[in-house]
């Protein structure tokens, strides 16, 4: 049975205490899921079961403006809404399902004022009680939701439904308190996920029109578009569409993403869309961000004042300083910490920062540019890189292709290593036909660099003026790249970054148990997130007597789980800490063993 039919039991017709409620808990607990979640509005039945639980609002539901611009009979707007969100799950139902009263909604929507009903059915009529209310008796709370604190334009209505058999009167003061504070966390969780799709719409409008601009040249810049660039060595179809990409977005100043594995020359395709652009004399500026703390890191981007901290004997410029009016290449920006991602974004959007220690607001231009090996959009996923930061930097992203995608570039790039290996020692060594043919069978998980590896160690070790085949270390056995590519499976990777298998990674709960697929809600509360667990077996839902209600499930879970709170929380797919909670409202002591 859903917790929205449920609901807290009356203690006082059985001789009980009266009712605990959470007020502070459950508005904590609604800010944790709305501040959380990618989709505030999906997230709402989770909050509206927690009011439920927690403070024993019943039935809530969240009604929003409705886009389509419905009309009333007569053809005239009349606050059209849809309803959003219940306790049984997200939707677009429309009003007539009464989850909330039509009337009392719109009232709500016209005047921006909470309403409070104290008898629905006295005062709104028969017609506004909700479908599968246990009876007639209830009190209704609904609140407004604005586009903006203090706007006068209202976006949605958040309501609750209190029991008046519960000795309800006295708790809807309380309970307008609690519903206002949750629709506040809702206005700004979605104000805010307005804001990022809209940056995120501007930068890729940004560039479109940039490819747009880029591809709108003279028959002179194609073919220099086909020439191929300075270092960049390979006449693959993978690399001449990379350096195709790279002539096209140098003219810019668009950030620019490069992604790739580890080894695959991240560093080499920056300088280049560095020296193809117009602040080719310029300077170029590189940093790597896995290799520095976070708070040298600081201080290594934006500089120090003297005095700023222990050690700052002078004043120290920092690389986007250096950088003004030329590119500035952030290696491994995936590495970067959560807190430093807000502090380098707001030099990517207002181009003004202060140096550590500093109050004085300097300005630069710096067209960026920025690599990882790392997957972002994963990382962004569970929450460890800010998704506003992500749209900022991933404007145009270009994949540099692993070595094993373009082995038809393995000799040229063999024959270019060895000649560099021979002018550094004064050698004059060649690789045999045959040799040649086996490491183009190779995978190459560490890509161009491990091939640069492989040439340099065989011709180091190899005693004749030809290198054969059998010289080589994984026609010996001796290859630990090979060895490292063969535990490459699943989602776990020695390599890491992109050249680990694209899988969902697997959400771990504190029970150190993974997620099964999400179950329906269980009554007690929210229901059952992304880091909870399905139940282990099927919870009973009837008896003899009928329905089981809230206490006894909870009870019954707690004898199958043997009094342990965290197996019983796993049973009925909740916390361990709202089972803590359910325990205490219910008035269930613990049974010690």
């Amino acid at each position: 049975m859903n917790a929205s039919t449920l609901g807290p039991r009356s203690r006082c017709q059985e001789g009980r205490p009266a009712l605990e409620r959470f007020p502070l808990d459950t508005v904590c607990e609604a800010a944790k899921i709305l501040t959380g979640a990618s989709d505030p509005i999906a997230a709402m039945p989770s909050v509206l079961n927690v009011l439920s639980s927690f403070m024993g609002l019943r039935m809530g539901a969240l009604a929003l403006l409705d886009d389509k611009g419905r009309t009333g009979g007569v053809g005239k707007p009349v606050n059209p809404f849809v309803i959003a969100a219940t306790t049984h799950g997200s939707t677009c139902a429309p009003p007539e399902i009464r989850a909330l009263p039509i009337r009392a909604t719109q009232q709500v929507f016209r005047t921006g004022v909470a309403l409070v009903s104290r008898n629905v059915r006295d005062e709104l009529g028969e017609a506004a009680i909700p479908p599968g209310a246990p009876h007639d008796r209830l009190a209704l709370i609904a609140v407004p939701l604005r586009e903006q604190v203090h706007s006068p334009y209202v976006i949605g209505v958040l309501g609750g439904w209190r029991d008046l058999d519960e000795g309800g009167l006295r708790y809807l003061e309380e309970d307008q308190r609690v519903l206002t504070m949750v629709a506040s966390i809702l206005e700004q969780s979605i104000k805010f996920r307005r804001l990022v799709a809209r940056d995120r719409e501007r930068l890729m409008e940004e560039a479109r029109a940039a490819l747009h601009a880029a591809s709108e040249t003279s028959a002179d810049d194609c073919r220099l578009r086909e020439q191929p660039i300075k270092g960049i060595i390979g006449d693959s179809p993978a690399i001449k569409a990379v350096t195709a990409q790279i002539h096209k977005v140098a003219r810019t100043n668009t950030p620019v993403l490069l992604r790739g594995e580890s080894g695959t020359g991240k560093e080499l395709f920056a300088k280049a869309v560095h020296a193809l652009s117009e602040r080719r004399d310029k300077p170029f500026v590189k940093v790597n961000c896995a290799a520095l703390s976070q708070s040298l890191l600081e201080s290594e981007l934006f500089g120090h004042e003297k005095g700023s901290f222990t050690g700052a004997l002078a004043q120290k410029k920092g690389r986007f300083e250096l950088a003004d009016t030329g590119t500035l290449f952030l290696d491994e920006i995936g590495e970067i910490g959560p807190e430093f991602q807000a502090k380098l974004l707001r030099i990517l959007q207002e181009g003004e920062f202060e140096r550590v220690g500093g109050s004085k607001t300097l300005r630069v231009d710096v067209r960026l540019v920025t690599a990882t090996n790392r997957d972002l959009e994963a990382a962004v996923a569970r929450g460890d890189f800010r998704a506003d930061l992500y749209f900022r930097i991933c404007v145009v992203p270009i994949v540099l292709p692993p070595l094993r995608e373009r082995l038809e570039d393995v000799p040229t790039l063999a024959k270019a290593f060895l000649d560099r290996f021979n002018a550094q020692n004064g050698m004059d060594k060649r690789i045999t036909p045959g040799a040649m043919a086996a490491l183009a069978r190779c995978q190459f998980p560490g890509n161009v660099r491990e091939l640069e590896n492989c040439i340099s160690r065989v011709a180091a070790l190899s005693s004749g003026r030809e290198i054969d085949e059998r010289e080589l270390a994984c026609m010996q056995g001796n290859c630990l790249s090979a060895e490292l590519w063969r535990m490459q499976s699943g989602d776990r990777s020695p390599i890491g970054g992109l050249a680990a298998v694209r899988m969902p990674l697997p959400v771990i709960d504190s029970g150190a148990g993974q997620r099964p697929p999400t179950p329906p809600p269980t009554g007690f509360g929210e229901p059952v997130s992304s880091t909870t667990f399905a139940p282990a077996t099927p919870m009973p839902t009837t008896s003899d007597e009928g329905p089981l209600d809230e206490r006894e499930r909870l009870i019954d879970a707690m004898e199958r789980a043997g009094w342990v709170q965290a197996k019983a929380a796993r049973l009925l797919g909740l916390t361990p800490r709202q089972i803590g909670y359910a325990l205490k409202k219910h008035g269930i002591e613990l049974r010690r063993f």
